[in-house]
C-alpha cells in the first residue's frame, strides 16, 4: 500500500455550528451533500456514490464540534479523514476544517473534491 499524505483545509462557511454539525456527522445530513446516500449502524457508515459503496467506521464524534471516519480499506492504518467545525472566539466566524489523505499527487485533486462538496454544502445551508 502507497503511502499517504496528510492534508488540511480550512473553510470558511457562515452557518450556526450546531446546524452545521448535523450535516457532518448524521447520515442524512451527509448525504445531502457528501454522498449519493449514506447509511449506518451505530458506528459503521456506508457511503455510496452512483451505486458504489465504500465503508468506513467512526473513529470519534464530539458533539457541536468533529467527526472522525476511517474508511474500510485503511483498516490497520492511521489513515482517517476529520471534518471540524472551528469557531474564532472573536469573531465568531465559522469554518469547516477538513483533515485527510491522499497518495503521493493526488493532494490537489482530494483538496479540489473536498472545494466541490463543501461548495455545494453552502448552497444547501444558504451559506456564502
Amino acid at each position: 500500500m502507497e503511502e499517504k499524505i496528510k492534508y488540511e483545509m480550512e473553510i470558511p462557511i457562515q452557518v450556526s455550528p450546531s446546524l452545521l454539525y448535523t450535516y457532518i456527522s448524521t447520515p442524512s445530513g451527509l448525504s445531502e451533500w457528501y454522498a449519493d446516500n449514506v447509511n449506518s449502524r451505530g458506528e459503521n457508515f456506508e457511503f455510496i456514490w452512483d451505486g458504489v459503496e465504500e465503508k468506513a467506521v467512526l473513529l470519534t464524534k464530539k458533539n457541536a464540534e468533529r467527526v472522525k471516519f476511517r474508511w474500510d480499506v485503511d483498516a490497520g492504518t492511521d489513515y482517517y479523514f476529520e471534518l471540524r467545525i472551528q469557531v474564532d472566539e472573536i469573531t465568531k466566524d465559522v469554518s469547516l476544517m477538513i483533515t485527510d489523505f491522499a497518495e503521493d499527487g493526488e493532494v490537489e485533486e482530494g483538496k479540489m473534491l473536498w472545494e466541490n462538496m463543501v461548495s455545494e454544502l453552502k448552497q444547501i445551508l444558504g451559506s456564502t
